[in-house]
């Protein structure tokens, strides 16, 4: 893994620890002001303020005490230009601790800039994972 990966990386890696400390400051603080956040039901947070003011309602009402947690392998990042990468990623979060709950596995879609005090979301995407095969039989 290079280094730049690696601070990539190191940016998803302080994101789960926010949403796992229910920190909505922290959290938003590591989108750029004017990023996208789509939410798993299909909703565009656009910004950094809405990002934290919805996750604080997140974190004090029904995702209190939620984690995020890894899965799906190691990500795939891909730089398209030197300061600009995107990262394709499993995982999921789960109410009680533990691995992701049944139907709260997700692949996460991540675009990052690096700004001039290090790297930021850009937009970033939350979509469940499904078999429409299994759900059609």
């Amino acid at each position: 893994m290079t280094e730049r990966q690696t601070e990539v990386l190191a940016v998803l890696s302080r994101l789960a620890d926010a949403w796992n400390d229910g920190d909505a400051a922290a959290y938003a603080s590591l989108f750029t002001e004017d990023a996208d956040y789509v939410t798993v039901f299909g909703m565009n947070m656009p910004g950094r303020a809405v990002i934290e003011s919805a996750h604080r309602a997140l974190f004090e009402g029904p995702l209190k005490g939620s984690k995020l947690v890894v899965g799906g392998g190691e990500p795939k990042v891909r730089f398209i230009r030197p300061d600009v990468a995107i990262v394709v990623s499993g995982g999921g979060s789960s109410l009680s601790g533990g691995k992701p709950e049944p139907g709260r596995e997700s692949t996460l879609t991540y675009v990052l800039v690096e700004e001039s005090d290090g790297w930021r979301v850009a937009s970033f995407q939350n979509t469940r994972v499904s078999d429409p095969a299994a759900k059609a039989s």
